[in-house]
């Protein structure tokens, strides 16, 4: 009986991972496709879309992609994207952390109540406060710079402000006292207590704050009109021309390498991202 148990359990398990790799499998199966098909000769791609394996290897969509266009090579759209992610990230993180420690460790007057408004900034869809925004950011002359991507950033994130308030209550309040006896004011605390503690919470929000610039494509259409200041996730929409034709070989290219930094700070701060979500969902 119990060798039936044990059969019957590993049939269960062996069940599971079959479903769960089929399952993966068709959520990976586009990104897949599309990486396979930048190996592909431009006129083939839909011609056997159908195979994922090209019938022959090329390199060629690489060369010419990275060429870029109209003289502006991709290495030019690759380093406005890290300016505009990195300075972003920097600010987004830094702010969030200063905001989320005031809100949980800072008695002030309405704290709750510009609590609540924050998360209900939080909510609402880009697309609410979009023309709003544009309409301000024109009139202040921002227009067609970097500045209305990166200059918001330093002023806090809803989610990550939330991320940041729910692990510093997590934090012993005992800390912050032994800290007062020793003479340290608020701001000492924040720095040499919380900081330190809260590393999980700061990479998980760089991580997400990276990830999100560097993929953002709205705001680049809103705000940038120079190819000069094109960053990556723009300059991809030059490759497709409806009204003559679209190098789609050259923007698959392209797009596996834009998916690189992405991967490798997924790989390298995957143990921080899922400590920071996990210590914050148990302590929320």
């Amino acid at each position: 009986m119990n060798t039936g148990y044990k059969e019957k359990r590993m049939a269960v398990t062996a069940i599971y991972h079959i479903f769960t790799f089929l399952f993966a499998f068709v959520m990976i199966y586009p990104l897949l496709w599309m990486v396979m098909s930048s190996f592909k000769n431009t006129n083939d791609i839909f011609r056997t879309a159908t195979s994922l394996f090209p019938e022959t290897f090329s390199v060629e969509n690489y060369v010419t992609g990275w060429k870029g266009f109209a003289g502006y090579s991709f290495s030019l759209f690759f380093k406005n994207s890290f300016i505009i992610a990195g300075l972003s990230t920097v600010g987004a993180v830094i702010s969030s952390a200063i905001v989320g420690y005031g809100f949980a460790r800072i008695d002030f007057k309405f704290k709750n109540i510009w609590f609540a408004c924050m998360l209900l900034a939080m909510m609402l869809p880009f697309q609410v406060i979009m023309i709003p925004q544009y309409i301000i950011f024109n009139q202040m002359g921002w227009i067609g710079s970097y500045l209305p991507i990166i200059v918001p950033q330093f002023f806090g994130q809803g989610f990550f402000i939330f991320l940041n308030v729910q692990f510093i209550r997590g934090i012993p309040m005992d800390l912050d006292e032994a800290a007062r006896m020793d003479g340290c004011t608020i701001y000492s605390i924040f720095i040499r207590i919380i900081l330190p503690l809260i590393k999980p919470s700061l990479v998980t929000s760089a991580i997400f704050s990276f990830m999100w610039r560097w993929d953002d494509f709205l705001s680049a259409l809103l705000y940038l009109s120079d190819p000069l200041k094109y960053p990556v996730s723009y300059a991809l929409k030059m490759f497709s021309d409806p009204s003559s034709g679209s190098d789609w070989g050259a923007m698959f290219s392209m797009a596996t390498f834009s998916l690189v930094p992405i991967f490798i700070i997924f790989l390298t701060m995957q143990k921080y991202l899922v400590e920071g979500i996990a210590s914050t969902g148990i302590k929320g």
